[in-house]
């Protein structure tokens, strides 16, 4: 599933291709993706003005003229096709949704899973959208610290991974940007979130900010069906310390003969990679388990 980096990277990419311009035609090519299309959505994207975008979460939020917002998620397989001029372009196999504008740009959503989604809802009920209300603050954002991930682990005697994934906590992060991101703070993947210091919580917020940066410079991570908007391939997948590397030695490490490398272990049934030696494991008196 595509990430907060590769939505970032997507949002970038369809800022700059699309943003100023007018919707001349809409077309859908199926009778929606997870959900249904809002009806008569390409009638009531016709003639607006694209007036902005931003992210929440791993949601892309575009705002059009007239108040209006279209809400767009990516799913599992979900990606972005921009070209220009939009009349030379025929539709790709899966592409659910087309908007061109007058200006001789286009847009195709393709999502060949379909668990993607897409919604029109007006600009003052964003924030209240049954998946949008109530997530935690954006990990690029000035609300996002280690105070407040102290506060929401304090007690908790689930891991630290699942707080992370927790969109209520923090919006957006996945499954391989907080594997890298642990590893990164040198805390164990399984480690109770309350068991985590407060000087812990610091450094992984600090990582977390990082890791999250470097990505979005990097284009994102490709893997399955990820592709930037221009088509070209993510990299960051070439940085990754220990997501997708079990068996091998890390940045720290020199893997087998001499360790037994990065590990893997399921945790909610994901896929999680650490090393025992960075990420050592605490017991409730705080000694290294490594």
């Amino acid at each position: 599933m595509p990430e907060l980096p590769e939505v970032e990277t997507v949002m970038r990419g369809m800022r700059v291709h699309l943003e100023g311009h007018t919707i001349s035609r809409a077309s859908t090519h199926h009778t929606g993706l997870r959900w249904p299309f809002p009806p008569g959505l390409a009638d009531a994207l016709a003639g607006r003005r694209v007036d902005g975008f931003a992210r929440r979460g791993k949601y892309i939020l575009i705002t059009l003229s007239g108040g209006m917002v279209l809400v767009v998620h990516l799913g599992m397989s979900g990606r972005v096709l921009l070209s220009t001029p939009a009349g030379t372009v025929s539709p790709a196999l899966h592409e659910h949704l087309v908007i061109e504008t007058a200006e001789g740009a286009r847009c195709g959503l393709v999502d060949p899973r379909r668990f993607g989604m897409v919604d029109l809802v007006p600009a003052s009920a964003v924030e209240g959208h049954r998946l949008l209300a109530g997530m935690g603050p954006e990990p690029l954002g000035n609300r996002f610290d280690g105070a407040w991930l102290a506060a929401r682990g304090r007690g908790r005697r689930s891991s630290i991974k699942a707080l992370l994934l927790d969109q209520r906590v923090v919006a957006g992060l996945g499954n391989i940007y907080v594997s890298e991101a642990l590893f990164r703070a040198g805390i164990h993947p399984a480690c109770a979130a309350g068991d985590v210091s407060g000087a812990e919580y610091d450094r992984l917020a600090t990582e977390i900010r990082a890791v999250l940066e470097e990505a979005i410079a990097a284009g994102g991570s490709s893997l399955r069906d990820y592709v930037q908007p221009d088509g070209e391939l993510g990299y960051f997948q070439h940085a990754w310390r220990v997501y997708g590397r079990a068996g091998q030695g890390c940045p720290d490490c020199p893997g087998p003969p001499v360790c037994g490398g990065v590990v893997r272990i399921t945790q909610s049934g994901r896929s999680t990679f650490f090393c025992p030696r960075r990420q050592g494991m605490k017991n409730d008196g705080g000694k290294d388990l490594s």
